[in-house]
């Protein structure tokens, strides 16, 4: 549930906010013509993408490239709030904030991560602080200080621990990157997402997402993925001294008898007697 949402706009748009939610809550969005910036005042969680997964902790912050997220926020140890502070980047905005100084990451190439984790810093969090007091005084917000907000945010970033260059960190964040169902499905094989997630990261209904999976690769995506699951089972009963039950938690069984039904099925025996047949070999 969110507790309380405050924004400040620039040229209609929203530039700059804050969400306070309780928990559970699921944060999902898709940003098809910006880039995002956002920060975590409080709260834990795993922000998905179409190609990753990314833990975010609290005093943490990402950037978002264009595409389809969500998050599920809930309740870690003994809290349940989560506060987050957002910043959208807009291209037509940056460039208008730039004038005539357009900045070459606004020049886009094609690269393959949708979520940059930003290396935390006390300068990054200092100016987090610093946009606390204008919230608290909306009145003294205008698009001249908004300009001036967006351009420290962006220096900020540039100058941080993982960013060699402006180029570097900001030239792919405007390019959209539209993964096949099958990059999507590979890519979290091991997240512990649902079919209705991987369809909501592919952009598409769930029987849109199982019909062209279908129709693709003559099989369902459930099919799919628990093969997958257990050939990676299989791969570690070989080279890994993990316990029967580890190996099940790792590829995403959350019940080891189900595991063993369907490693059994597959391979025609159970995984303790497959991991024995090796050693006998």
């Amino acid at each position: 549930m969110v507790l309380t949402h405050q924004k400040f706009n620039f040229d209609d748009k929203c530039l700059i906010e804050k969400v306070i939610i309780q928990a559970p809550f699921r944060f999902a969005v898709n940003f098809q013509n910006e880039a995002c910036f956002i920060y975590f005042t409080e709260g834990k969680t795993k922000i998905n993408s179409p190609s990753e997964q990314t833990e975010i902790a609290h005093q943490e912050s990402v950037l978002l490239k264009c595409g389809s997220y969500f998050a599920d926020l809930l309740k870690y140890s003994n809290a349940d709030r989560f506060e987050i502070l957002v910043f959208h980047l807009y291209p037509d905005i940056l460039r208008k904030i730039y004038k005539n100084e357009i900045p070459v990451f606004l020049k886009p190439l094609l690269k393959n991560s949708f979520i940059h984790k930003v290396a935390t810093e006390d300068v990054i969090k200092k100016f987090i602080e610093s946009l606390y007091f204008y919230f608290d005084n909306p009145k003294l917000v205008s698009d001249e200080l908004l300009e001036l907000k967006i351009k420290e945010l962006v220096l900020l970033l540039v100058k941080s621990k993982n960013a060699e260059s402006i180029v570097g960190l900001f030239s792919e964040l405007f390019t959209p990157r539209n993964l096949s169902i099958k990059e999507v499905v590979n890519s979290h094989l091991f997240s512990g997402l649902s079919i209705n997630d991987l369809a909501d990261l592919s952009n598409l209904s769930v029987s849109t997402f199982n019909r062209t999976f279908q129709s693709m690769f003559n099989d369902t995506p459930a099919n799919y993925i628990k093969a997958k699951r257990l050939e990676r089972a299989k791969e570690l009963l070989s080279v890994s001294s993990l316990s029967v039950s580890e190996i099940a938690f790792q590829t995403c069984f959350n019940d080891v008898a189900h595991f063993s039904r369907s490693f059994k099925t597959a391979y025609k025996c159970s995984p303790t007697e497959y991991r024995l047949l090796l050693k006998r070999q």
